[in-house]
């Protein structure tokens, strides 16, 4: 089944990647809230295609927003060894690391992924090179 959003016109491109970080106060009285606030919040999306629908909203810097067709996809994250199984559902936990310039920051504290949410694991990349001596693998979120 198509899943269906709005986003600002000058975004509306086949391929653009966005992260839904949840529901804007504004918008509450919108007639078009349910299709906006239908993305899971924290999830990272991907537009397939455009549909022929615009909206005036004044949210967007462009006044217009666009129907389109998108995504889900996953998210690099690290995860405890002995959560890294591809299929299994785990509860989130951030890595406790204030290293910025660490190589895998990034990873250790990915856009978008909430602690105590579940996730399940769907791909396992392998094991990370942590500095603090932390048994971590790289794994794929959805």
């Amino acid at each position: 089944m198509a899943l269906i959003t709005l986003i600002g016109k000058p975004l509306a491109t086949s391929g653009y990647e966005f992260y839904y970080l949840g529901p804007v106060e504004e918008c509450e009285d919108c007639k078009f809230k349910k299709v906006c606030f239908n993305l899971e919040e924290g999830a990272k999306y991907r537009v397939v295609s455009l549909r022929s629908q615009d909206h005036e909203c004044h949210e967007f810097d462009s006044d217009v927003v666009t129907a389109v067709e998108v995504e889900k996809l996953t998210t690099t994250a690290s995860v405890g060894k002995r959560q890294a199984m591809e299929g299994s559902k785990i509860t989130y936990k951030n890595v406790e690391c204030k290293n910025v310039a660490c190589p895998n920051y990034q990873i250790c504290h990915p856009i978008g992924k909430v602690q105590g949410t579940k996730y399940t694991v769907r791909k396992v990349n392998g094991d990370l090179d942590c500095p603090l001596g932390g048994k971590l693998v790289s794994v794929e979120l959805f």
